[in-house]
């Protein structure tokens, strides 16, 4: 009995399992696939444009805007200003301010248009050895045994140039034939520039006589 009844039960299982024209399918186990790489975090941030921002118009149109970045942050370079030109430095000749005297002789004469006896004349060569000109340059003459002013005692060049010289003819009233020290000023302006004294003037004749370019001014040779 117990025998049918399992026969029973198994014909029911048997013909329950055709009510499925198809028999279940094997269950396929899928591969795993391997995770991607986490993103790394860095410290510099990403910075995204904005996005566009889309806007419906009553029309039906779109108007697409979009956000206008950010300016550049760096500050400008400082605009360079030029310096104001700077003076040319030039050589310029110091200012010499020199002058020399020659004592070229003596000799003796008798004034007689003066109302004088006789008188001491000096010939000397002023020579202005210096850089600038000499305005209004004179020479003065004085003796030791010196009597009335002489007219002729100072004689004047309106202006000796540098590096010229002018010879001069001087007069004082002297006594007669006694030994005469004289003395001579160069003065530029009233300015005293420079006094020579001789203790005896040596007789000009004897040394060729006196100079024929009295009064000229002339380049130092």
């Amino acid at each position: 009995m117990k025998q049918l009844l399992f026969a029973i039960l198994a014909a029911l299982l048997i013909s329950s399992c055709d009510v499925w024209s198809t028999a279940p399918q094997p269950i396929v186990t899928l591969p795993s696939v391997p995770s991607s790489t986490p993103a790394v975090v860095t410290a510099t941030p990403i910075i995204l444009p904005p996005p566009n921002i889309e806007t419906n118009t009553p029309g039906g149109d779109s108007i697409i805007t979009s956000t206008p970045l950010p300016a550049d942050s760096e500050t400008p370079p400082p605009s360079l200003t030029p310096s104001p030109d700077q003076p040319t430095s030039t050589f310029t000749q110091p200012i010499v301010q020199s002058v020399g005297v020659d004592i070229l002789g003596c000799n003796t004469s008798i004034d007689i248009l003066h109302s004088m006896g006789e008188v001491t004349n000096a010939y000397i060569t002023v020579k202005n050895t210096g850089t600038v000109d000499l305005p209004n340059t004179c020479a003065l003459l004085r003796a030791i045994d010196e009597g009335r002013p002489h007219p002729d005692k100072q004689v004047c060049v309106d202006n000796l140039p540098a590096q010229y010289q002018v010879s001069l003819k001087l007069t004082v009233d002297s006594t007669y034939k006694q030994e005469t020290m004289i003395q001579v000023d160069v003065t530029s302006n009233e300015n005293i520039l420079l006094r020579v004294d001789r203790q005896s003037c040596r007789d000009i004749g004897l040394f060729g006589g006196a100079p024929a370019d009295i009064n000229l001014i002339k380049p130092i040779p």
